[in-house]
């Protein structure tokens, strides 16, 4: 019988997530979806040296903000744990210690110091670096005198000196490697902990691990894994190695092209639906032409068979583009609700808490098509809060027009608002429109002049549509405002 798809996500908790890595969760989250598998957190915290305080609960919530649940690991346990690798060190000791009995590792006691010359004398050689095995030879007597003198060690995989090692990457195909080109390298540290190579081969077979989806930069410590999958007589899982993420230059992602940690994405406003769709296309696609995938259609159609071997250009524009299409399609209650963090975050201290929910929900409307982003909502709607707004007086001067047209435009607007007994849509307009003609102005002339009143912009959501939501007390304000500023300007 076909075994149950299970794959993994192995952060380490030494930085704040990349988009890179997301993606990569994503990716495995999508197969084991798709596959009616299993999805396992495992967290890779062995390096202890640059463990980043509070990383962790950020990776986490980034899974978590993005709907990534998964089926084993921390918060929801599993028959497979414990899920962190600071809780298992001793079965990667074990490990190592039965290569060592079976002749495929060995221990070596060669310095700090001793390996950085060996490195430098590789350089100034323009050798390719790699440990020189020197302590491979060393005889049993030898290693009982240095463990005796309390020589400190690190224990190495004993790589075949001939041959080759190759596998099927499911995206790349048939990979070989030289086994010549492998060094000896570190599976277990001087302190105990092991290195990545020996914990996630130990880690994957013992959780049951069936398919490793990771970054393409692992393709090359593959065979190593192989090697160690072989002398520990463990059957390998199968290998997809992801394709890179690009910047717009096409070098790999990093933070010189902008943001790259998925809480930067979410404190800038993204919709965690369209990160989705949007990691979900770097480096797969559906077909030639669809962008726009809801999160069941990811997981129908997701398939390895159609990732890319291309590295894949994390494109700004077409997820700002992206974000503002899932913007359009929310509810206005809806995106009431994800909005309100922003505006509780990034309007003036000085507008009155809490923000009066239902007076948003009749703003949101009028700025939806335009917004990318929820963190572009304060700067598109601040003028609907607060009694004064504040603008060059010489914006209220339209195209053609002087101060005293101006004035006389706003002065008569005032008149005939303030007499009006409604204050919605069609009404304003039905008043507004025909005045312009008997101003002698254009529409855009009026309207103009009026939005600056009002709004203090030269672009704004529709006029009628903003003053009626504003209020009939708050326009004569701001009218009344506005004719004081141009008849006290020095120059317009």
């Amino acid at each position: 019988m076909k075994k149950p798809v299970r794959v993994r996500f192995a952060p380490s908790p030494t930085g704040y997530p990349h988009v890179g890595n997301i993606r990569t969760a994503l990716f495995n989250w999508l197969f084991a979806r798709h596959s009616d598998g299993r999805f396992i957190v495992r967290i890779e915290d062995t390096d202890v040296a640059r463990r980043v305080e509070g990383a962790l609960d950020v990776i986490l919530g980034g899974l978590e903000w993005l709907g990534l649940e998964w089926d084993e690991g921390p918060g929801v346990g599993g028959e497979y744990g414990p899920y962190f690798q600071s809780q298992r060190l001793a079965l990667y000791r074990d490990a190592a210690e039965r290569l060592i009995r079976q002749g495929d590792a060995y221990r070596c006691y060669c310095s700090s110091e001793r390996l950085k010359e060996m490195r430098e004398e590789q350089s100034r050689r323009k050798e390719p670096p790699g440990y020189d095995r020197r302590c491979r030879g060393l005889s049993e007597a030898e290693r009982v005198r240095k463990d005796a003198e309390g020589i400190p060690s690190v224990v190495r995989f004993k790589t075949p000196l001939e041959g080759r090692t190759a596998f099927n990457d499911i995206i790349w195909g048939e990979v070989v490697f030289e086994n010549s080109n492998i060094d000896d390298w570190v599976l277990l540290k001087s302190d105990g902990y092991p290195t990545y190579h020996l914990a996630n081969v130990v880690d994957d077979h013992l959780m049951e691990i069936t398919h490793v989806l990771r970054a393409e930069e692992w393709l090359s410590s593959t065979p190593r894994h192989l090697l160690m999958y072989g002398a520990l007589g463990f059957e390998p899982p199968r290998f997809a190695h992801l394709p890179m993420i690009l910047g717009s230059d096409r070098a790999k992602l990093s933070k010189r092209h902008g943001s790259v940690s998925i809480t930067d994405y979410r404190e800038q406003g993204y919709l965690p639906e369209a990160m989705v769709n949007f990691l979900a296309l770097l480096g797969w696609s559906l077909d030639d032409k669809t962008d726009i995938l809801s999160r069941d259609e990811l997981i129908a159609s997701f398939s390895l068979e159609r990732v890319s071997r291309t590295g894949a250009v994390f494109d700004q524009d077409k997820l700002n583009w992206m974000n503002g299409a899932y913007i359009r399609s929310l509810s206005t209650d809806d995106l009431t609700y994800r909005t309100l963090p922003f505006l509780e975050e990034y309007l003036p201290a000085d507008i009155e808490r809490p923000l009066p929910v239902e007076y948003i929900k009749s703003i949101m409307p009028l700025i939806q098509e335009r917004a990318r982003t929820l963190a572009e909502i304060p700067g598109l709607t601040s003028f609907f809060f607060g009694d004064r707004i504040e603008y060059e007086p010489r914006l209220l001067v339209g195209k053609k027009m002087d101060r005293e047209s101006s004035l006389r435009a706003l002065e008569i607007s005032r008149g005939r608002l303030e007499a009006l007994d409604g204050f919605d849509i069609a009404t304003l307009e039905g008043t507004l429109r025909p005045l312009a003609e008997e101003l002698g102005l254009k529409t855009g002339q009026l309207f103009g002049t009026l939005r600056v009143a009002v709004t203090g912009r030269t672009v704004a959501p529709p006029l009628f549509e903003t003053m009626s939501v504003l209020g009939k007390e708050r326009v004569l304000a701001r009218i009344g405002d506005a004719l004081e500023r141009l008849k006290s300007a020095d120059t317009v």
